[in-house]
């Protein structure tokens, strides 16, 4: 019973809190936006988007969160994010996904110009697939590729 409490103060927290992080992303109007067409259905998070054109917004001034949101269906995901960098900058705005046999899941934002991106923390579905892959015997081909990466370009808006 405790624990059951304790988990629906901690959700409660967090919806306020991802709703006063999007206050302040509307009301401060310098969030980064990137728009790619996505044609594949694909994992943020715990949210299962379809394939589409979809909007990548930062939520925050130092982009921790990312709000993914499907143009045409305004379908929404939100996501906590962590820098990652390379020594020479993108030469376009691209989206990273990780591909485990038929299911891709968001992994990577880049901007166009920039030495540093986002990388989205993995799910517990992407996590619950590769401790399934790391059971699986060797010989097994989709065992031995673990994952394949995906990227779509994004136009920066």
């Amino acid at each position: 019973m405790a624990k059951q409490i304790i988990k629906g103060m901690t959700m409660l927290l967090l919806i306020m809190a991802v709703a006063f992080v999007s206050a302040v992303a509307s009301a401060n109007g310098q969030s980064r936006h990137q728009i790619a067409k996505i044609p594949f259905e694909f994992v943020v998070g715990d949210s299962n988007l379809p394939a589409g054109q979809y909007d990548v917004t930062a939520m925050t001034s130092n982009d921790t969160v990312l709000r993914i949101t499907n143009s045409e269906q305004r379908q929404t995901a939100i996501r906590l994010t962590q820098s990652i960098s390379h020594t020479k900058p993108a030469d376009k705005g691209k989206l990273v996904f990780r591909r485990y046999a038929d299911r891709y899941f968001l992994a990577e934002v880049w901007s166009a110009g920039d030495t540093s991106g986002r990388q989205l923390l993995k799910s517990k579905q992407e996590r619950a697939i590769e401790r399934e892959l790391a059971s699986v015997p060797s010989k097994s081909e989709w065992a031995q590729s673990g994952y394949q990466i995906v990227e779509i370009a994004a136009v920066s808006h």
